[in-house]
């Protein structure tokens, strides 16, 4: 009998997340991102040119934050949802988070829950499992220069199918920022 090797394909997307970057973007972003396929952002993002610059170096998925101006909330929106291979996703600034979640978000999440549920704002880094709804919430803090943390940090996990895993964080002081 003849066995002939056979070639499984993986479809596994690799996500970079950041949020807060208010018109900053740390040059450790792109050396941390450097395996990804593409860049989400969480919001406040500062400006255009911010954004455009993540976009070219990967494809960017993105919503506006509170401090985003028109130049940014003409091009993205509030929520973005979403599958990523078969995990469903939401992605707004102001979520929240399992426990307390946002008022204008809170019914929706909770009739209709998505397997990832990312948000940014607060400037802390949090990755917690809502039991109750079943999904995963990330936010990955603050990547810029403004604001009270006292680190920046960014975020990077593998999707693949129905799992989200592999999730990695880079963490930097502010001093460090030039």
């Amino acid at each position: 009998m003849l066995f002939l090797p056979f070639i499984i394909y993986l479809q596994l997307i690799r996500i970079g997340l950041i949020s807060d970057t208010h018109s900053y973007l740390h040059p450790k972003v792109f050396e941390f991102f450097e395996p990804c396929d593409e860049i989400w952002h969480a919001g406040d993002i500062g400006n255009i040119g911010l954004a455009d610059q993540l976009n070219k170096f990967r494809p960017l998925k993105a919503v506006y934050g509170n401090i985003d101006g028109t130049d940014v909330r003409t091009v993205y929106r509030l929520h973005e949802k979403f599958y990523c291979e078969k995990v469903a996703v939401w992605i707004t600034h102001i979520g929240g988070y399992p426990g307390n979640y946002s008022p204008d978000i809170r019914p929706q999440i909770k009739s209709n829950p998505p397997r990832l549920f990312i948000s940014g704002h607060s400037h802390i880094l949090k990755v917690i499992n809502d039991e109750k709804l079943g999904l995963l919430h990330i936010n990955p803090g603050a990547a810029g220069k403004y604001g009270f943390h006292k680190v920046i940090t960014f975020v990077r996990f593998i999707i693949n199918d129905d799992r989200i895993y592999d999730l990695e964080i880079m963490e930097l002081e502010k001093t460090t920022l030039t």
